[in-house]
């Protein structure tokens, strides 16, 4: 922003507040004023939308401590009634832009003046570097209300948070978030959404200088854990309980599916607990493919055993005399 229009333009007044306002006053009018003058409420209305731009320009610079300080400052030179216009020294317009500074800088008072130019030069001062200095440095991290070659700064980047069950995310589903302005809004989470993971809503963040790009909304999604299913990648994960008898000699079983479904899985004879059975195309569905459903088996020793039960087993103990399955264990440990 230009500092001419610092002189021109009371932002205390285009938000309605006092000179003395503090920062959360300031930010809680602002938040107001531009959901009431916001174009989206009011399509079709220029004056709206003018009047929308004043108040994110006026927001910008008393939001910002050091721009406000600034702003104050020139802001007092014009109390006295003095006209400011970009005219030069002796016109009949008012004081020139440049007298003022002159002034403050040790030109006037009837001493000895000094000509500031638009450039450089042996003739004069270069005034975007003079004003430079006087906002701290070209270097400016918030960048300087004087430095107009900058052009008008895009809004800020804002985070904000939501949690989704584990279905949500897999599937993917919609959320209404509001914005640091007030406003809300409503946005698809993608199927297959991580824990963690971060959405960019773009032009949803902090509104900009006017003609600038709003900032964007980083949108982190917290996924809540399933009693019942886990993640890896895009599979999807479930611990699947199976007889020993099932184990032993085999069978056909069913496993959950996300859906709230079922499908028929073949345990072959002999499988032995911690096996995974894949069934292909079940798991989470991404636009970069489909995962699948992992079952891992999990072989259930019964707690008790009926006298018959016990027979059985003690027989099936009988016939596995001799065998010792940690053998190869032993075995390879001691290599």
């Amino acid at each position: 922003m230009a500092s001419q229009d610092w002189f021109e333009k009371d932002f205390y007044a285009i938000l309605g507040v006092p000179a003395d306002a503090d920062d959360k006053k300031i930010k809680s009018t602002y938040r107001k004023l531009a959901r009431e003058w916001h174009p989206d409420s009011k399509p079709g209305d220029t004056a709206a939308e003018k009047k929308f731009k004043e108040i994110g320009e006026a927001y910008a610079v008393l939001s910002d401590p050091e721009q406000r300080k600034q702003y104050d400052a020139v802001r007092a030179m014009s109390r006295g009634g003095a006209r400011f216009t970009a005219g030069g020294p002796g016109g009949a317009g008012g004081a020139g832009f440049e007298d003022v500074f002159a002034q403050m800088f040790g030109g006037g008072g009837g001493g000895r003046s000094t000509r500031f130019t638009t450039g450089g030069g042996a003739q004069g001062i270069n005034l975007e570097d003079l004003l430079g200095g006087f906002a701290g440095g070209g270097q400016y991290a918030g960048g300087s209300p004087f430095q107009s070659t900058r052009g008008p700064r895009p809004g800020r980047d804002v985070e904000a948070r939501t949690t989704i069950d584990f279905t949500q995310a897999a599937t993917g589903d919609t959320v209404t978030l509001q914005t640091p302005e007030g406003e809300r809004i409503t946005t698809r989470i993608p199927a297959g959404v991580k824990d963690g993971q971060k959405i960019r809503l773009r032009g949803k963040g902090l509104a900009g200088d006017p003609g600038a790009p709003n900032g964007d909304l980083m949108l982190i999604v917290s996924v809540r854990p399933h009693p019942v299913f886990g993640r890896d990648g895009n599979n999807l994960t479930v611990d699947l309980p199976v007889t020993f008898a099932e184990a032993a000699l085999g069978a056909t079983v069913q496993v959950p599916t996300l859906d709230g479904g079922t499908v028929r899985v073949k345990v072959a004879p002999g499988t032995p607990s911690g096996r995974v059975l894949r069934v292909k195309g079940r798991g989470i569905e991404t636009k970069n493919g489909t995962g699948d459903l992992l079952a891992r088996v999990s072989v259930v020793v019964p707690q008790r055993l009926s006298d018959r039960a016990r027979e059985a087993v003690e027989a099936l103990a009988a016939e596995e005399d001799g065998a010792d399955p940690r053998a190869e264990l032993l075995r390879r440990a001691r290599e």
